[in-house]
């Protein structure tokens, strides 16, 4: 058997089963939105590569934002000259204006990527139930019991 073979489920439904070195995974029929949550061992396929997006965006975070002010601590003659083009320090420019925009960019690369597990992983999020119950009324009626 390969690791693409597909095989008939045992439990009468209609899902495909596919074995990866002995580890069935039925990702459609996978409740994804009401597995328990666990940032330190996820308990879906889905949940493991959410995070590794989460983590990837949170290192190019840190050096996007966090990089100029760690350049201009280790060279700050290099950091602190002008830039010919537009007269200001070099860590003036790339706190001012790389460091926002990167983190405007990396937003805009994580909704892309989420999209596409949602996708990859057939959850639609306009399917999902809001819970309705009295928190919800409380917050409705102004907080006035009666």
């Amino acid at each position: 058997m390969t690791d693409n073979d597909t095989t008939e489920p045992t439990d009468g439904s209609t899902d495909d089963v596919r074995t990866d070195g002995g580890v069935v995974s039925q990702e459609r029929s996978a409740n994804y939105l009401e597995s328990e949550v666990n940032i330190l061992s996820p308990s879906t396929p889905f949940m493991r590569d959410h995070l590794r997006v989460v983590w990837g965006g949170f290192i190019a975070w840190l050096v996007i934002v966090w990089g100029p002010f760690l350049a201009t601590v280790l060279a700050t003659d290099t950091m602190t000259t002008q830039l010919p083009v537009i007269g200001f320090p070099a860590h003036y420019f790339l706190v001012a204006f790389v460091a926002p925009t990167g983190s405007l960019v990396l937003a805009a690369i994580y909704a892309k990527k989420r999209d596409q597990l949602d996708e990859k992983y057939g959850i639609d999020p306009s399917e999902v139930e809001t819970e309705t119950g009295s928190e919800s009324a409380a917050a409705t009626d102004g907080g006035v019991d009666k």
